[in-house]
């Protein structure tokens, strides 16, 4: 474990993307060297839902309802699933930690009129403590929505000091691109503010129109959509929605993108076939995605999150985006599958070194904020004394600790 004088931790980072695959878990050892981050990522992992929770979940969303009963068993069901990853993440990636930060899983984001109004992570944090004898930062979100911000995407955080470097060295602007549930886009150019949002559907409206057409949570390698064609009218009524025109900051969710938007969609149009309709829906996520990185003059796309897996939403946004070029995140030495993770470990890092988790630019917030709420583990908090200072940069670094990117 790192130097406590550099203020050096393990932390244990858990999320579940709007996708509700599962669990994603990453360990990593952070410390300061004066204003930059290091984080030694140590391993990743993805632990599913046990399939009846993954099915209470999924019936709990928008726009089903929900009663307060439900909504307390799957609190409890989700924190004790997100309590045994921890356990798992401690064992098998970091041997010992100092801390897990936990992202919970997002079922509702209250968005009225453009503004945030709030925001509901479930998975109960005490069930991690519990288990884990560690302190638990969580609800990672809400003083951003309560400072003014979206509470997202929080991966502008990671985002602008792992690529600041790539920015000022090309002197072009980078997007990093969150391909989850939703997709969500963060700019970072040199001598600008940094511009983070999301940029509408991704894999919510695709694992939909999947297990509509196919009873499969997802369409697996993309074969659905590389089967068919996108038919122009479904994309162009799609595409009218309002959300795509709104101006940044701006976030969203399965409480916008979901069955009923679909279906208003595909109302009095000709039958679409089913690959037509995943491919069509693919060329949405990637023709969103590739208006907004236009927008702001985007050169290189640092791509990750699940539908990085996906080829036929891989090669609609390489088509869409050009001649920017895309690259994964793997490429820049942090592994796409777990970047959300190591983005919640890093939060959880920076409040416990008494460090603001948020961009206001990115989020709207009224300034820089502390993030998320701290529950003792097996005895009394012991926070360090605050870093101090400003964190402008983060590098990541190899596990026996060479650098990957010295300036990324």
């Amino acid at each position: 474990m790192g130097n406590r004088a550099s203020h050096g931790y393990r932390v244990i980072g858990l999320i579940s993307g709007t996708s509700l695959d599962g669990i994603d878990v990453a360990a990593a050892d952070l410390h300061a060297e004066a204003g930059t981050v290091v984080l030694t990522p140590l391993g990743e992992l993805e632990v599913p839902y046990p399939e009846p929770l993954r099915e209470a979940l999924l019936a709990a969303l928008p726009p089903n309802p929900c009663t307060a009963g439900e909504l307390t068993r799957l609190d409890t069901g989700v924190g004790q699933a997100f309590a045994d990853a921890a356990v798992r993440g401690v064992a098998e990636l970091g041997g010992s930690a100092d801390l897990v930060a936990s992202l919970g899983q997002t079922v509702f984001h209250w968005v009225e009129d453009g503004h945030v109004r709030g925001t509901l992570q479930l998975g109960q944090p005490a069930w991690i403590a519990e288990r884990t004898g560690l302190p638990v930062c969580a609800d990672l979100r809400a003083r951003d929505v309560a400072a003014g911000g979206h509470g997202a995407p929080l991966a502008s955080t990671l985002d602008q000091l792992w690529l600041r470097g790539l920015a000022e060295d090309t002197g072009r602007p980078v997007a990093a691109l969150n391909l989850g549930g939703i997709a969500n886009i963060t700019v970072v150019a040199e001598g600008r503010p940094v511009i983070a949002y999301d940029t509408g559907p991704a894999n919510a409206l695709l694992d939909l129109a999947a297990h509509r057409v196919s009873g499969q949570r997802s369409d697996v390698d993309g074969k659905l959509a590389l089967g068919g064609s996108v038919r122009s009218d479904l994309l162009a009524r799609l595409l009218t929605d309002p959300y795509f025109a709104a101006a940044p900051p701006k976030s969203t969710g399965k409480e916008h993108f979901n069955a009923d938007f679909l279906d208003a969609a595909l109302a009095g149009l000709e039958p679409v076939e089913p690959g037509d309709l995943l491919a069509t829906l693919t060329e949405l996520t990637a023709v969103t995605v590739a208006g907004e990185c236009r927008r702001h003059g985007v050169t290189t796309v640092i791509a990750s999150g699940g539908g990085v897996a996906n080829p036929a939403l891989m090669a609609a946004l390489i088509r869409a985006v050009g001649p920017a070029v895309v690259k994964t995140s793997a490429d820049l030495g942090l592994p796409g599958a777990g970047k959300e993770a190591y983005l919640t470990a890093l939060l959880g890092w920076l409040t416990w070194c008494g460090v603001p988790g948020t961009v206001p630019s990115a989020t709207g917030a009224r300034g820089p904020r502390l993030l998320g709420a701290l529950i003792p583990g097996r005895g009394p908090l012991t926070l360090p004394a605050p870093l101090g200072g400003t964190v402008t940069r983060l590098r990541v670094a190899e596990k026996t600790g060479g650098e990957i990117h010295a300036r990324c």
